[in-house]
This record gives C-alpha cells, structure tokens and sequence, in this order.
C-alpha cells in the first residue's frame, strides 16, 4: 500500500459562467442528459471520488436584464442526481442544495433516499444565500437577515442528521412472507427544537448505505471556516496555489482540530481546471487562447461591474481600470452571483497595484485575476504539478472541470489520470463500498435507540 497521500478527485459540470466554452464547435448541452452522463462516465472511468453539481436558483442579471453572455438556465440537481445513479457504479454524486430555501425534512428525505437508489454515495454540498433577488422566488420578504444564515444552516445540518439517525442501524427486518419491513415501534420518531426549526414526527426512509451522506461546503470567512471545520467532510478551498492554498489548508485543519475533531477527517479540495499540450509552449499558447476567449471585453467589464457596483459600459476595455471608486451604496448592479470579494475598495486599490506593476489593460488585469487554478503543461507536468500540490498538502485533492463542455474531461482522463497512477497517488480500483469510504473517512458509529434532540 503507497504511503503518499492519495488524490481526492471530483469533477463538476461548470454550467452557468464565464469559464464555459459554449461556443466551442464541440461544446455540448448544459440541460440535455447526455452531457451529465458523460462527464459521469468518464470520471468513473477515471476512478474519480464524485461527480459535482453547482447550483443557480436564479438568472443572473445586469442593470435588470438577463446576463447576454452566460449559458443560462440548469434543471434540478437531484433529479440529475438520481439518474446519474442508474448510469454508475462507484462514483459519488454530490449536489449543491441552499439550506436557506429548504426545509429539514423534505431535504433529508431526498438525500436519504438518493442514497439508498446509489448504494451510499451522496454528498450535499451546503449553500446559503441571503439576497432578495434570489430569495424572492422562495420566501416573503425575499431573505433571511444575513446574521441568521449561518445558524439556519448548522441547524439544518443538525436537524438533518438527527433525521437521518431516526432509524436504527438494525430496525430492518425483511418480512418475506409479507414483502415489508418491519421495525421498532418508535422507528423513525424525532422531536427536533431550535431557533429556525420546531419539527415533530417520523422520518420515512431507513438508514442509508453510508448512514448518512457526506457533508461539504464553502467558506471563506473565519465564519465559514469555523462552520466548515465544525460541520462539513470537506470544505471547497478557493486557493489553487502554493503557499496560500498551504496556509488555508493549515488554517482549516487547525480549527477542526479545535473543535475535537481529527484533522485528517476534514478534506480540503479547491476547484481547478487544466490544460494540456504536446509540449510546455503549446501547452501555455492553447492556454492564452483559451483564455482570450473566454474573457472577452464585454466579460471583463462585466466581472469588474460587480465589484465596483457600477455601469462601466463606458470604460474601454483595452484602456485602464476605471479611474473612479466603487460604490457599495448604490442597488446591486449584478444580481445573481456570489460577490467572493467582501472588501470593495481594499480589491480595487490592489488591482490597481498590480496593473501599474504589470502594464496591463482592463482586460488583461481580469484575464490574470480571474483565474480557477489552472494546471499547465503536458501530461506528465500536469500530473506532477497535481502531485506535488496535494503531497505539499495545498490540498487533498481537487475538483476538476473544462471548458469544454462534456468532452473536455476525457483529455484529462485518458492522459494525466494513468500518470497519477503510476506514481501511487490515484487509485487503480475502487476499494470502497460507498462515497465515505472512498473518501478515505471513518464509518460512522452504529445507531441504536429513538432521537430528541434541541438543534
């Protein structure tokens, strides 16, 4: 058995942003099955860990118009879930579920059974989300106050597990005779208090192949690091570099160990994208021009309208940045995406830094600061730029995706993945049984009487 760390591999369908080469002659659906089954299929083949599902509960929209330049729209992720587990074997299928707009019960009862249809190998990926333009197709009033959306989600989280631990591990008994299954009398009861939930009643679907699924999330903020660490298997780092992606693992790690619990059972596992070439120089042109591509100059105004919460149609975009301030004050420009960069003004004076030092134009600054950890080179470079991430513990691995939508994998398959291999950091076969012990995380403790809990 290898002594190096192993690599954790995900790969997610990029859907809905910038990143996605829609007009590529080869580019694929983003609601047809076909695309889903294929990506699947192929990170099976490639002994992948789990497939990858965001999630966008709204059209994203500028100055009140639906963005012209992303591939909008994405049907529901469980159901996509759920036929992908017809489609596979061993991989896991992680969906991206807002604990905001969801409710305890229903939700544990769709991951519950999706778990039982895939033979344990779900994960939820745990979102929130506290805008009004979003929350306005949920709720009245269109959102939660922001302070509460931390502690709606660790209830939900909480409320969640207590549901999935209603039934015993041993309350099965098949009645053949009678084609049921019987149980305790108090199978599946639980009595759940808490400050965003007052639920009572009995959970309908057993415990799961894996007992529970796996529980990741995002977050930056000493709040969303904290959360993570308490809560989550695996936390989505969006460092893809050496030594921030090194201090975030650290980070992390240390404050899981604070909350008792053993480092090595919380995964880190940033996004990331490659690109290959026969040689390094073609590698770095197929590259650039990707790149090009993708941020056109409509592209770059647009990400930069985000952050400085203005119109900047007016600003060329092979000029200068814009030489005024943003405006955090004003309505929300953009509507629908996730601002990554909390401090307006102390991200433009930096951008600012970095343009003067480099010489770069609008465009070029975007091009270079909107970047998803790229892996450059051939084949063999890719694989040990990977390696040597992972072993330097920048991460536990990655979530792999293209900008060629749903073929762009294969390259990364047929190509980097037996290299991986070959130096003793991907597995060969799966070993597992289910997503957890894939994952290379403990089994969970075997359950055994009824649940009350206050969340």
């Amino acid at each position: 058995m290898s002594s190096r760390k192993q690599v954790i591999l995900g790969a997610y369908v990029a859907g809905v942003n910038h990143h996605t080469a829609w007009w590529h002659p080869d580019a694929g659906s983003q609601i047809d099955f076909s695309t889903f089954e294929h990506v699947a299929r192929t990170a099976e083949r490639g002994r992948f860990d789990f497939f990858f599902l965001a999630e966008g509960l709204a059209l994203r929209e500028r100055a009140g118009q639906v963005f012209d330049q992303d591939v909008v729209g994405r049907p529901d992720t469980l159901p996509v879930l759920a036929s992908l587990a017809a489609v596979t074997t061993h991989l896991g299928l992680a969906g991206t579920i807002n604990a905001t707009f969801n409710e305890p019960y229903e939700l544990a009862r769709q991951f519950a059974t999706l778990d039982h249809l895939s033979g344990g190998r779900t994960a939820w990926n745990v979102v929130t989300s506290f805008d009004a333009f979003t929350g306005q197709n949920f709720r009245r009033g269109g959102f939660l106050q922001r302070s509460q959306r931390y502690e709606r989600a660790a209830e939900m989280i909480e409320a969640a597990r207590v549901l999935w631990d209603s039934w015993d591990d041993e309350d099965l008994i098949a009645d053949q005779a009678g084609g049921r299954f019987l149980g305790r009398p108090d199978a599946g009861r639980f009595d759940i208090t808490g400050n965003q939930f007052d639920i009572h009643g009995r959970f309908t679907v057993p415990r799961s192949p894996q007992g529970r699924p796996v529980i990741l999330q995002a977050g930056v903020s000493p709040e969303g690091r904290d959360f993570a660490a308490r809560h989550s298997d695996a936390i989505f780092s969006p460092f893809g570099k050496l030594p921030e992606a090194a201090e975030f693992y650290r980070d992390v790690k240390a404050r899981a160990a604070r909350f008792g619990r053993n480092p090595d059972e919380l995964k880190i596992l940033p996004s990331a994208s490659f690109v290959l070439g026969d040689t390094e120089a073609e590698a770095k042109e197929r590259h650039r021009e990707i790149r090009e591509q993708q941020i056109t100059g409509q592209t770059a105004l647009i990400l930069l309208e985000q952050i400085w919460n203005r119109d900047l149609s007016g600003y060329d975009p092979d000029g200068p940045l814009p030489d005024i301030d943003p405006d955090p004050d004003a309505p929300p420009f953009i509507q629908g995406r996730a601002l990554v960069h909390q401090d307006r003004f102390a991200t433009v004076a930096r951008w600012r830094e970095i343009a003067e030092a480099k010489k770069l134009s609008l465009r070029e600054l975007v091009i270079d600061q909107f970047e998803r950890g790229p892996f450059v080179g051939t084949p063999a470079q890719v694989a040990q730029q990977i390696d040597d991430f992972v072993q330097n513990d920048g991460a536990d691995g990655l979530i792999i995706g293209s900008h060629l939508v749903p073929s762009g994998l294969d390259e990364f398959v047929d190509k980097v993945v037996p290299l991986l291999q070959e130096r003793g950091s991907l597995r060969t076969e799966y070993t597992g049984m289910t997503l957890r012990d894939n994952l290379g995380l403990p089994p969970l403790p075997r359950r055994s009487g009824s649940v009350t809990a206050a969340v």
